[in-house]
């Protein structure tokens, strides 16, 4: 499998994906025109790997974002749900960032976690 890199833009967030290393990244904002066909390769990527052999440790990622619309939230429930409908589900877990006065942000993690069989870490930005 190859790398999956989206670089990050005003209005939609950095996507860094690869086979070969252990923690995946989405940062930013993710506020894209059409969230559908903007993440449709992530979830495309992703769901080749988790039903791949590529899945032979523990995987991390890590959610870091600094606001995402609710178009973007029903695309970020997807994604979890790929994740929780594979067989690699237990060898993946999520941490999810947030800034210490935002606690709109680490709801929105709360919940995510609530609905899915997928381990959340809550992690606040120290900058």
């Amino acid at each position: 499998m190859e790398t999956l890199h989206i670089p990050g833009k005003k209005d939609s967030p950095e996507i860094y994906f690869g086979p070969d290393i252990d923690t995946f990244q989405i940062e930013g904002v993710s506020l894209p025109t059409n969230p559908i066909e903007f993440y449709e390769p992530v979830f495309e990527w992703l769901h080749e790997f988790l039903y791949s052999p590529d899945i032979s440790s523990m995987v991390k990622i890590n959610f870091k974002m600094d606001y995402f619309n609710t178009s973007s939230m029903k695309q970020f429930a997807k994604l979890f749900r790929i994740i929780d409908n594979s067989p690699a589900k237990e060898k993946v877990s999520i941490n999810w960032f947030y800034d210490e006065e935002d606690i709109d942000m680490l709801d929105a993690g709360k919940r995510f976690g609530q609905f899915v069989n997928i381990h959340f870490d809550f992690i606040k930005n120290f900058e």
